[in-house]
């Protein structure tokens, strides 16, 4: 509960749910780089918080990217995340669950659900993946 509530702050907040326009304002630095099979990966230098996401994915996949690192700097600020992979969707890892949900709470609003459970319509509206859909589902599942 505590992940949706934070997800819809900042939205209203920043008044944007862009991950990057987010991520600037809260003064993290994001930097593109060829990481092979690695998606992306969240640290702190010298009390620097950064954001790094490959420069070899899709537009829209450095978007998701950056809402589940973003997610990892809220929720898990002290530690230096694990690299993300394609795997980390079907993760069961806590810390890889909360950011993956984090982002499909960001990304995802809650208007898009309630319109249609189609999920591949919902994922190609929103330019995400099937499986944050149904994480974003499962997640409002959980709440009743």
């Amino acid at each position: 509960m505590i992940v949706k509530k934070t997800a819809v702050h900042l939205v209203k907040r920043h008044e944007t749910n862009c991950p990057f326009r987010i991520a600037k304002s809260k003064g993290i630095n994001i930097q593109f780089q060829d990481l092979g099979n690695i998606w992306g990966y969240y640290f702190v230098y010298k009390r620097v918080p950064i954001i790094v996401i490959n420069s070899k994915l899709s537009e829209s996949l450095q978007r998701v990217v950056c809402a589940h690192e973003l997610g990892h700097s809220i929720f898990h600020s002290n530690l230096n995340t694990s690299f993300m992979k394609k795997t980390t969707f079907f993760s069961v890892d806590k810390i890889e669950l909360e950011a993956n949900r984090f982002a499909a709470e960001l990304l995802i609003p809650d208007e898009a659900i309630a319109e249609t459970n189609d999920v591949y319509q919902i994922a190609s509206l929103h330019g995400v993946s099937v499986e944050l859909v149904r994480l974003k589902l499962i997640c409002k599942e959980e709440l009743f």
